[in-house]
């Protein structure tokens, strides 16, 4: 049995497959705000858009004097050359929907056509389809330009390769890491290759402070607290015989828990400082605070395993394997009103080791209309929800 009307589930695949085919970096949404709002205006929907860029924000009626359910969708793709051999493969060169938002989007679309027919809703319905989530800054403007005023609670998802077709994962606690960067400018004394000894060798100072950073997770944060501290660049030197006097590190912080995503960013500015002082460098430290940890509260994670199970059935709904360290901006909207995030099994059979943010990227398309299914059956879960709160008042 389909869980969303067949001509429904055709539509989706193939809206789906236009949006693939013609993706936008953040910040360039246009084309796809387009096709958002010509699909919601089809339903009868009427739509915001130009909302923090190209975000779109469209409001579906339901019982007076209720809060609203906000459900969000991203909608930008990334800087990535396509190698999946897709027939509807993206057409823009250098641009890929390489983190499924392409489905993301679309999912809500397919939960708006359902809605749209919903006779007597509990709460109203606000969709948010959001732009820029891959820069972090999407979930930060759409909240300054006003789009939770007047809601109550907030559901989002995404496509998850680590499971199987048909499956909703829910878990309460953490479910993405917070993600901030650093940036460590080393500055030494150049010297000729031939006479080290008249220099301060930033590629040894930098160097040192890398395999010192390795440190702080394996030696100063409880292993039961999911961790990371990367170093992705190294900038030093000019040739092959002159001693460089300065370098730059840049890397990246991840936690799951607010303490230890301070304890490491205090350990990074620590070692650095310390290694650079051993060796007579000085240094620069720029910590750039990024996106925080997305935690699903016990009593919202219950709200959506209800809804899982509305919509897939109770063996379908599997609790989160491992820890999730990639960062998340829905996590904002966490910070101002209650909700949950869920992930969305998507595995293709032979694609397994193609990640999120890999040029092969893809995931079985039988998740748009678990998707769909999904905020239908969470927009009139958490609308009871809050029409009950509505009516104690």
């Amino acid at each position: 049995m389909s869980l969303i009307p067949e001509a429904l589930r055709h539509r989706l695949i193939q809206l789906r497959r236009v949006l693939h085919q013609y993706p936008e970096l953040s910040g360039q949404e246009t084309n796809t705000a387009a096709v958002i709002s010509k699909f919601l205006q089809g339903l009868g929907i009427e739509c915001r858009t130009n909302v923090a860029g190209h975000g779109v924000v469209a409001d579906i009626p339901g019982k007076a004097g209720v809060r609203c359910v906000v459900l969000r969708a991203d909608t930008d793709a990334l800087p990535i050359q396509e190698e999946t051999g897709l027939e509807f493969a993206s057409v823009h060169d250098g641009i890929m929907h390489a983190c499924g938002h392409d489905g993301h989007t679309t999912m809500l679309l397919g939960a708006a056509a359902l809605l749209s027919q919903e006779k007597d809703l509990p709460a109203p319905v606000r969709l948010l389809f959001q732009p820029a989530e891959e820069k972090g800054t999407g979930a930060i403007s759409m909240i300054k330009e006003g789009v939770l005023e007047g809601a109550g609670l907030i559901f989002g998802g995404h496509l998850d390769r680590h499971y199987r077709p048909g499956t909703i994962v829910v878990s309460e606690g953490a479910v993405n890491a917070s993600s901030d960067n650093f940036t460590v400018e080393i500055i030494g004394q150049g010297a000729h290759g031939a006479r080290p000894h008249e220099s301060i060798d930033a590629v040894v100072v930098g160097s040192l402070m890398i395999m010192a950073l390795q440190t702080i997770v394996s030696r100063e944060v409880d292993p039961a607290r999911p961790s990371v501290v990367s170093v992705g660049q190294f900038h030093a030197g000019t040739a092959p015989n002159v001693i460089a006097g300065q370098a730059t590190l840049e890397g990246t912080v991840r936690a799951q828990d607010p303490t230890v995503r301070q304890q490491l960013l205090n350990s990074v500015r620590r070692i650095a400082e310390s290694i650079a002082q051993l060796h007579g460098a000085k240094i620069h430290i720029v910590v750039t605070e990024g996106t925080p940890p997305l935690v699903n509260l016990p009593e919202l994670a219950g709200l959506a395993r209800r809804a899982a199970v509305d919509a897939v059935g109770e063996g379908n709904v599997l609790p989160l394997k491992t820890a999730n360290m990639g960062a998340e901006d829905f996590s904002y909207y966490l910070e101002r009103i209650p909700g949950a995030y869920v992930r969305f099994g998507s595995q293709v059979p032979g694609r397994e080791g193609f990640p999120a943010h890999s040029s092969k990227f893809d995931f079985d398309e039988e998740a748009l209309a678990v998707g769909a299914a999904y905020y239908q059956a969470i927009a009139k879960i958490a609308g009871r929800q809050l029409q009950k709160q509505a009516a104690s008042i």
